[in-house]
């Protein structure tokens, strides 16, 4: 037995040894899931003989995959991982599609659409600028998608205006999509586990392929994942799903907790291994967190405990509203990295929604708090940025589709949606890119002159810039050197107009902000461009790769507070958490309609609602690893009304006579300044 495996629980060591059939994992918080999934490949090449080409692993994130994938490398010889598959389940979508593209009705080269590019078709679709009820019908599209629900089923079931919406949408967008030769980020899944199910010579190739199959965070898991895994690993039924039931909380995401339910059933000979030793957080932090957790149906039992001491006490703040709430916990969090020698990074806030996150910010660069914000919007992901990104994306790739769609459009050349939906059938029937498709006689008998015209200007403004950066030449560009990419990225500019068409379709400040933005852009391309010696046709071809430039916390790790959504909280830790904004309305939230709560809404709905928040509240208590600080507002303000709040019910339910202490924030009726000398006292008491 290896030395790693000696090194194990009992627990982790029978779920990595065990071979004789379908194995569920139930991996409570910080019980070392990754470990034994990363030593559960080793011991199936090293010891057991198996060939890595036959062993997939998915998981949900490319961090995961990442840590997988650098864990597994230090357990098996390199040379003996070749054809290992570690990836997302959205990853080896793609790499199926690519492979089978024929049979999916897809050229090799198709297109993927992000979310923001899919929800251009819906907008054109729907006719409105409403972001509110465009995202709505997005989300419901993507929720039937992945519950394997058609458009003709859409239509049957909608019952809602947004559902309507949708349903009217759906097979328009599905149409529109394969005009485009374009797939979005769903369908990478829904069109494998479509092919699987009803092509047999396609489905036993791909299980033949599949050997084993690890699945993580399988709690996860939506109806069209557990179809396609099912169809993968239906030859040898060879697999370990590792998840906890106590941990889901993505149902608004088409998760359902039901695929941990379904598996004794779907698997009889299903063997089941708890993971209940925690490894992270001290008994208080734990304690709490089973006593929440306990209120909700339990699927298999499981009670998660640890060796690392009793720890102190959980306090429970009550403050006076959500301005005195950001100041006392920057100020705890201030004395407490004084107290405790800590750092900075040892400090995470946890909030239920985003627009929580806003007045800490704002108080922390008051207090001199470094922080970041844990998924927050990158600079690379701005609208303004993508726009001009498009064009550049096009100039390097005229295979590129999206790209193309989107510059072609931003800002309007009276280029409609049935202008394009004419291009993308005539790019299908001569199996090229909508940018060549627009020359071609055939675009010409389908799409009006009128609407042409704009195309084939755009086309070949596109054309010259690759030309002229040096794209194409078959002489070296010797005779006729490529211009520089400055001069290139100025005409380019020019030629969008990007500036007016921003002051056209925003409000000033807006206009000057994105605007400011596009110009750091281009400015931080110009200097590339000049630094390293490159042309545009070179610049362009790092475009995919400029967003690792942006600061990344993964990688830098800066030493700051993390503030951070539950959601985004999960699987990660830090010493000293506070979750905030711990009141009924919050936390537990019920629902877009009505943030403070419905008493008449369909009780058993509401049942389920409460128990996914309850596991929401049983995430972020434990991410804590040494201590834990939970606040809530007596009053808290909405649309200029100062509203009467009460604790969360999940604090009583975390038990108060065991290790939880309920306190009045200290600095409670004071002023701003009078808070600041008073932790200013604090300070220097404890020096």
């Amino acid at each position: 037995m290896s030395n790693a495996l000696q090194s194990m629980n009992p627990a982790q060591r029978e779920a990595v040894l065990y071979l004789n059939g379908p194995c569920l994992v139930l991996a409570g918080a910080g019980s070392g899931k990754t470990r034994v999934i990363t030593q559960k490949i080793a011991y199936l090449i090293n010891e057991c003989g198996y060939d890595a080409r036959g062993i997939i692993a998915l998981t949900f994130t490319n961090k995961a995959a990442r840590e997988m994938a650098e864990r597994i490398q230090q357990s098996v010889e390199k040379k003996r991982l070749k054809g290992l598959t570690i990836s997302t389940f959205h990853a080896l979508g793609v790499r199926f599609l690519r492979e089978e593209a024929v049979l999916a009705g897809l050229k090799p080269g198709f297109s993927i659409l992000d979310s923001t590019d899919a929800l251009g078709v819906i907008q054109e679709l729907l006719a409105t600028t409403d972001k509110g009820r465009l995202r709505s019908v997005q989300q419901q599209i993507s929720l039937w998608k992945n519950a394997l629900i058609t458009p003709d089923d859409s239509e049957k079931i909608a019952q809602t205006p947004d559902e309507m919406d949708a349903a009217r949408v759906y097979r328009s967008y599905d149409a529109t999509l394969r005009a485009y030769q374009s797939v979005d980020f769903d369908d990478l899944i829904v069109m494998p586990a479509t092919l699987m199910s009803t092509n047999d010579e396609l489905r036993e190739r791909w299980q033949r392929r599949c050997r084993y199959m690890l699945l993580d965070e399988y709690q996860d898991t939506n109806v069209c994942q557990y179809q396609w895994v099912r169809s993968l690993t239906g030859l040898r039924d060879m697999f370990t799903a590792v998840g906890d039931d106590d941990q889901a909380i993505y149902a608004w995401r088409g998760a359902t907790i039901e695929n941990l339910a379904k598996l004794p059933q779907d698997y009889p000979a299903l063997r089941i291994i708890k993971l209940e030793q925690n490894y992270r957080s001290v008994a208080t932090v734990l304690d709490a967190a089973n006593q929440v957790i306990s209120r909700n149906p339990n699927l298999f039992g499981k009670k998660l405990w640890s060796t690392l001491g009793q720890g102190e006490p959980i306090q429970v703040v009550v403050m006076d509203n959500e301005e005195a709430e950001a100041e006392s916990v920057g100020m705890r969090i201030s004395a407490s990295r004084f107290e405790r020698n800590a750092r900075w990074k040892d400090y995470a806030v946890l909030y239920r929604g985003n627009h929580q996150g806003r007045l800490f910010e704002q108080t922390f660069r008051e207090l001199r708090i470094p922080y970041v914000i844990a998924g927050g919007q990158s600079f690379f992901d701005k609208a303004e940025v993508r726009d001009i990104i498009a064009y550049l994306r096009i100039v390097a790739n005229e295979e590129d589709d999206p790209a193309f769609i989107r510059a072609v459009t931003t800002p309007k050349r009276g280029v409609g949606q049935a202008s394009l939906t004419a291009l993308g059938d005539t790019a299908t029937q001569l199996n090229c890119s909508l940018f060549d498709a627009v020359h071609d006689e055939l675009a010409a008998t389908r799409i009006a002159p009128r609407q042409l015209e704009p195309l084939k200007v755009f086309v070949d403004f596109i054309r010259n810039i690759q030309w002229r950066s040096g794209r194409g030449r078959t002489d070296g560009g010797a005779a006729t050197p490529a211009e520089g990419a400055t001069e290139l990225l100025d005409e380019l500019m020019k030629y969008i107009d990007y500036e007016r068409y921003l002051y056209d379709t925003q409000e000033e400040r807006a206009a000057q902000s994105r605007w400011q933005n596009v110009l750091e852009l281009t400015n931080w391309l110009k200097r590339k461009a000049q630094e390293d010696g490159l042309t545009l046709a070179q610049l362009v071809q790092h475009i995919a790769l400029i967003t690792m430039l942006e600061r990344s916390e993964d990688d830098e790790d800066p030493d700051a507070v993390r503030l951070t959504t539950i959601h985004a909280s999960k699987g990660l830790e830090y010493p000293y958490v506070h979750m905030v904004g711990v009141e009924e309305g919050l936390l537990p939230h019920f629902g877009k309609d009505d943030e403070y709560g419905d008493a008449n809404k369909d009780a058993e709905a509401l049942e389920v609602r409460i128990q996914e928040e309850r596991r929401l509240m049983y995430v972020g208590i434990t991410r804590a690893q040494f201590h834990l600080t939970l606040t809530w507002c007596k009053k808290r303000r909405k649309a200029r009304e100062d509203l009467i709040r009460e604790p969360s019910r999940f604090i009583s339910e975390m038990g108060l006579e065991t290790g939880v202490k309920t306190v009045v924030d200290p600095f409670s009726g004071m002023t701003p300044k009078e808070r600041l000398v008073r932790l200013k006292e604090m300070l220097q008491k404890k020096g």
